[in-house]
């Protein structure tokens, strides 16, 4: 057998373990149920918002993984369950009848099922600080979620992002 012909015989063991996976049977990992992550952060998502509405700061940051990076429009970021748990209070303090509720959501769990992304819109009814009148901010929300070292899920950042007030309808032109 020439240097050439051991090359080949060679190069084929190695692209044969490639395509076998080359790990002892049975060490392949049991396949992801994303639907049942799904079910499991759109579950957390509701009891999140009934502890939010409760203004149930303990409850509230116990849904969030540790480091957890919370993003608002017009404030800075709150970072780890320290600073959302600073965050809520103080919220909770200058705006005690707020509420929260969001439109349901999707979630997209990637195929790993190592992350999820839940996404929606919201309502939010607040105190404006300025008049002390209750006002609503309509938005997107956007959380990312990973699962932890006791098998739950956990958020690791959210985004709520507001949308500006619907335009008035055009007035009709009568030709």
């Amino acid at each position: 057998m020439n240097r050439t012909e051991r090359f080949a015989g060679v190069a084929g063991l190695f692209a044969a373990m490639a395509l076998a996976g080359c790990g002892p049977p049975g060490s392949a990992k049991p396949a992801v149920d994303t639907a049942k992550i799904a079910d499991a952060v759109k579950a957390d998502e509701v009891q999140l918002t009934a502890d939010f509405n409760a203004h149930d700061v303990a409850k509230v940051v116990s849904h969030d993984a540790p480091g957890v990076v919370q993003m608002y429009h017009g404030a800075p970021n709150f970072i780890g369950v320290d600073g959302d748990t600073e965050n809520n209070k103080e919220f909770f303090k200058a705006s005690p009848d707020t509420k929260f509720s969001d439109t349901g959501g999707t979630v997209d769990v990637a195929a790993s099922g190592d992350m999820a992304v839940y996404r929606s819109t919201y309502t939010l009814t607040l105190t404006d600080p300025k008049t002390n009148k209750p006002v609503t901010d309509t938005g997107n929300y956007l959380a990312g979620y990973k699962p932890q070292p006791d098998g739950s899920w956990k958020m690791t950042w959210s985004v709520l992002s507001d949308t500006p007030p619907a335009a008035p309808a055009a007035p009709d032109k009568k030709s």
